[in-house]
């Protein structure tokens, strides 16, 4: 991220995927970031991982949390306002419930898989938003407030089989950037989402830390062609997508749609983000 000043970032969705990816890269940069995340055994990877580059407690902190229980939410604002000394300059709701996606039949889909998806991929982005927001609103010290980014997905607008409740919560953060910017906007706080298409992060987990697995390993030529671009996309495309909502203070309410044009071009397999 192109910027001489530290910023604070949280994440949740962290410990692998384009969380962990995003996590890694805005370190790299000189940011300080708070990774969240429901699986202790991945968080804990990714946090000896980063550990041996960045100190813990100071440049970067994990904390294990179930977005689906409010109060575990509360906590992990207290440790956000703790590590950063009350300043926040953006939050990152990334963490989606993926398990049913493309595996299971709309006639078999439970209410318990349905609300999983809605208390995490959408009511947990609420909550969050709702508990970091002293942290990112502009005061008297404090002339610019922070950022909200929700990641969104491609799937909100096109879909294949199979993926109510995920493309249902996706399309429905789109709804809930739209109007928390506007709501936000009085407190100095801007709210926009972005929406990854393929984005091919199976290198991103303890696994593929330990088979020694490449970023293009599992892409033929064929997946490449699919978009305008040329190939599938990194996390470093949406991380540079998070640098520019982050730095740009005119931009707010807004949708970036992150997918090598794979949007406008035929349909083919994609990777869930």
């Amino acid at each position: 991220m192109a910027t001489n000043t530290a910023k604070n970032f949280l994440i949740t969705g962290a410990a692998r995927g384009i969380g962990r990816g995003l996590s890694r890269l805005l370190l790299q940069q000189g940011h300080r970031v708070l990774l969240l995340d429901n699986n202790v055994e991945e968080l804990n990877h990714t946090g000896s991982k980063l550990e041996t580059s960045y100190k813990r407690g100071r440049q970067f902190a994990t904390v294990l949390c179930n977005l689906r229980k409010p109060q575990e939410i509360k906590a992990a604002v207290e440790e956000v306002r703790q590590l950063f000394a009350g300043h926040l300059d953006a939050l990152i709701n990334n963490a989606a419930v993926t398990g049913t996606v493309g595996a299971v039949n709309l006639a078999d889909l439970t209410l318990e898989d349905w609300n999983a998806s809605i208390e995490t991929n959408l009511t947990a982005p609420m909550l969050l938003s709702q508990g970091c927001l002293p942290l990112l609103q502009k005061s008297d010290s404090r002339g610019r407030g922070g950022v909200i980014i929700h990641m969104s997905s491609t799937r909100a607008f096109m879909s294949e089989p199979d993926h109510e409740a995920y493309s249902a919560t996706k399309a429905g953060l789109l709804g809930l950037t739209n109007a928390m910017a506007v709501s936000l906007a009085p407190r100095g706080v801007r709210v926009n989402a972005i929406l990854p298409g393929w984005i091919h992060v199976l290198d991103e987990c303890q696994s593929a830390d330990k088979s020694g697995r490449e970023w293009e390993e599992g892409l033929g030529k064929e997946d490449q062609r699919w978009h305008l671009t040329g190939r599938v996309g990194r996390v470093e495309d949406v991380a540079k997508a998070v640098e520019y909502l982050v730095e740009a203070e005119f931009v707010t309410g807004t949708e970036m749609v992150v997918d090598g044009g794979k949007f406008r071009n035929f349909p083919g397999s994609w990777e869930i983000c």
